[in-house]
């Protein structure tokens, strides 16, 4: 079921002008794909801060590469499966003769990250390039839904005791307007800590107690000396995009996503452990003809990552498989 959030409450990355955003969500399974375009092209970085990330062509964002512009940023689920759903945005936009200029023709450059949901539902079921090309077609500058729709269709949060005393993640949204300019996040949290609040520091959704009905808080547990289960690696991640309309450089860009992984720490306890391969991208459009300074805008960038992250969960909807698993959501433990 997909949620939704009033636009009134923080905005959207849709709000930094330049930027669309589509969904696929896969109704055979809790799976999908979310693109975040741009058209006319973006300058672009990256920051990779967990140990067991799952990308595709984040090289050309190194500030020392050639290509200084991307046209979409594509996050799904299905594990390194799911990469290949930027292929199907690459198909999309070259058909409408959108890329980088290789003289024979146009080539779209689209970095992806994707996340790993394949412990909900039949995993043989993931994200490929057709769901690529649909989430370019369903596109838009209108606020994209929130919750348990693309790339965060199957997310789960709080896996450090097990999968079974996990609850639902999702995708969320935000955006913050300072003197003219906005930055705008959008974050796919399939975490393996706790999600918490960013002002009051308090759980929002993660691990449960044994009985299920009550937050078990992860960071007091551990610190406790309750062990985790056995964890694989890369089974947790929370991805996402940063976009801005502000003037800035590549290496700027690099920066403003960097600083923005200063929100998960914020929303997201533990955070960048070695089950996690969380990654951020930044997009920045320039159409605002302005550029506030780096403070100001590291500032927005890491505000608007927390608060997305923790409408991620507040949006999300409970979520039962087939087999039995049973994902509660914030509110049904609120």
């Amino acid at each position: 079921m997909n949620a939704r959030l009033p636009a009134s409450d923080a905005g959207s990355i849709t709000r930094v002008a330049g930027i669309e955003v589509g969904h696929f969500t896969d109704t055979r399974r809790p799976t999908g794909c979310t693109v975040v375009m741009a058209r006319e092209g973006a300058v672009g970085g990256v920051d990779v801060r967990g140990a067991a990330p799952g990308t595709r062509e984040t090289d050309l964002l190194d500030p020392c590469n050639l290509v200084e512009k991307v046209h979409a940023i594509m996050l799904a689920g299905g594990s390194a499966w799911g990469l290949e759903a930027a292929t199907g945005a690459v198909r999309w936009l070259e058909e409408r003769g959108v890329g980088f200029d290789v003289t024979v023709g146009r080539l779209p450059i689209v970095p992806a990250a994707v996340l790993f949901d394949l412990l909900v539902g039949d995993m043989r079921i993931r994200p490929d390039a057709a769901a690529g090309y649909a989430a370019c077609a369903a596109a838009s500058t209108a606020d994209p839904a929130e919750g348990n729709v693309g790339a965060g269709t199957g997310a789960a949060v709080g896996k450090i005791f097990g999968m079974q005393r996990a609850m639902k993640g999702g995708v969320g949204t935000a955006s913050i307007t300072v003197g003219g300019v906005t930055v705008g996040a959008l974050i796919a949290c399939n975490a393996l800590g706790d999600v918490v609040d960013p002002d009051t520091a308090q759980v929002i959704a993660g691990a449960r107690t044994e009985d299920g009905l009550r937050l078990r808080d992860t960071r007091r547990a551990l610190l406790r000396g309750e062990l985790p289960q056995p964890l694989l690696a890369g089974t947790n991640t929370t991805i996402g995009v940063v976009a801005t309309d502000a003037v800035i450089t590549k290496v700027q860009a690099h920066r403003l996503a960097v600083a923005a992984h200063d929100g998960l720490a914020r929303s997201i306890n533990p955070v960048h452990t070695m089950s996690d391969g969380d990654t951020l991208f930044t997009l920045g459009t320039g159409l605002s003809g302005k550029h506030p300074g780096m403070l100001v805008l590291a500032t927005m960038a890491a505000e608007a990552t927390a608060i997305a992250t923790a409408r991620a969960v507040r949006a999300a909807q409970a979520l039962t498989t087939a087999d039995g698993l049973h994902l509660p959501c914030a509110a049904d433990l609120a």
